[in-house]
């Protein structure tokens, strides 16, 4: 297994009499670990998904549900290496026509998107940690040839989208599904947006969660549901303006209040506010606009919903001189050395200026960096970064960080 692994994972596995071995930052890592060990000690190597008798296997879910009395219109499955949706697919596509079948995705982690975009199998670079169950790089042969036949359409969700069905699975069923257990219900909620009067089936695959990924769960399905909007709000530095943008929000429910003075001018607020309706959210805005505060929507922000809410500090001057402070975003693996070991590789040639690293419940951490870069040719600090472990991200033209920290 990963060294990623949550912990509720390896001691279900150990029950079971397993030895665990843990190997690698991600799924393929560990694979290419197991395939050696394989090959030392001449031992049979199951793969997880590409396999015949694996696809088989995971096909008779598919024969369950055409058993039952029930008759559906659309069935939805979780997608990693593609082992399930394969089986289910391929069952239910030789027994009945009437029943559509969707794949659906982490937009982190999107392997079959990708290799139908291209009509090939396609390794991808990187693979978002959270949804630790499906976090896989490369779709399965097997499973790519059976999903081009039996396969209707592949849906994407967002990281946001999978927290708000594990909070829907939780609230009807009681049971604490983990994100890769939840994701196919996301999928059926954001189809049966467009359509009515379908009977559509999710199938929830695993409930593996680590108690300490709750946290992050919880503040991002009210996200994923849309009920909870972060805005920036710029507002005059004189007696009486905190008060006069405050009673905006007279019939709203204030989730966060953070404010910092920019300087003798002006202020920005970084508000969260949980709202009924899109339509009540719309009427809030109208007012601002009335108002004439100048506001930005920071809903679908990364930075602002990963790292802004939770830092301490202030704005830094070393954006005064252009280039000078370059902004970037990534995801580490949550295990003792991953910091250690980018700080080395990063060496000494640049200056890091601003450091923020949250840790998401053991699987893996987000980082938000600032470095320091004097140099014209903003490629060699680029080009430098791609040979880390790790991907980065540049979001040095992002409005909360113009907002908030430079």
């Amino acid at each position: 297994m990963p060294v990623t692994t949550p912990d509720i994972k390896v001691r279900s596995v150990k029950n079971f009499g397993a030895k665990i071995i843990l190997e690698g930052d991600s799924f393929n890592q560990a694979v290419k670990a197991a395939l050696k060990i394989a090959k030392t000690k001449k031992i049979e190597f199951i793969h997880p998904y590409d396999d015949q008798y694996t696809i088989a296997g995971q096909g008779t879910v598919g024969q369950e549900i055409l058993e039952t009395d029930e008759e559906y219109d659309a069935i939805f499955l979780p997608v990693g290496g593609g082992g399930l949706l394969a089986g289910v697919s391929a069952w239910i596509a030789q027994h009945t026509k009437k029943v559509k079948i969707y794949g659906v995705e982490v937009e982190d982690s999107a392997c079959l998107l990708e290799a139908i975009k291209f009509d090939k199998r396609v390794r991808l670079r990187e693979v978002g940690l959270f949804a630790d169950g499906v976090a896989v790089e490369q779709i399965g042969k097997n499973n790519f040839d059976v999903a081009k036949e039996c396969v209707d359409e592949v849906i994407n969700v967002s990281v946001d989208e999978v927290c708000a069905a594990v909070k829907d699975i939780f609230e009807d069923t009681r049971v604490l599904s983990e994100p890769a257990g939840a994701l196919a219900l996301a999928g059926l909620k954001k189809y049966s947006k467009k359509i009515k009067g379908k009977k559509l089936l999710a199938i929830s695959t695993g409930a593996n969660v680590n108690f300490e990924r709750l946290s992050y769960i919880v503040e991002r399905s009210e996200l994923g549901e849309n009920r909870e909007k972060i805005l920036s709000i710029q507002i005059p530095e004189k007696p009486g303006s905190f008060l006069k943008l405050c009673r905006m929000f007279a019939n709203a429910q204030i989730t966060e209040f953070n404010y910092r003075k920019s300087n003798s001018k002006d202020a920005f607020v970084l508000v969260g506010i949980r709202t009924k309706t899109e339509k009540s959210f719309n009427t809030l805005k109208q007012k601002l606009k009335k108002s004439e505060f100048t506001f930005t929507d920071f809903t679908r922000n990364e930075i602002s919903n990963d790292h802004l809410r939770h830092m301490v500090g202030g704005r830094s001057n070393l954006g005064a001189d252009k280039g000078s402070e370059r902004i970037f975003r990534s995801e580490f693996p949550q295990k003792p050395d991953a910091l250690i070991n980018f700080l080395k590789d990063f060496g000494t040639n640049w200056n890091i200026s601003l450091f923020h690293y949250r840790n998401l419940g053991a699987a893996f951490a987000k980082v938000l960096i600032g470095i320091q870069d004097t140099n014209s040719n903003g490629k060699k600090l680029e080009k430098h970064l791609k040979i880390s472990d790790y991907s980065f991200i540049e979001e040095t033209s992002n409005n909360a960080y113009q907002d908030f920290l430079r």
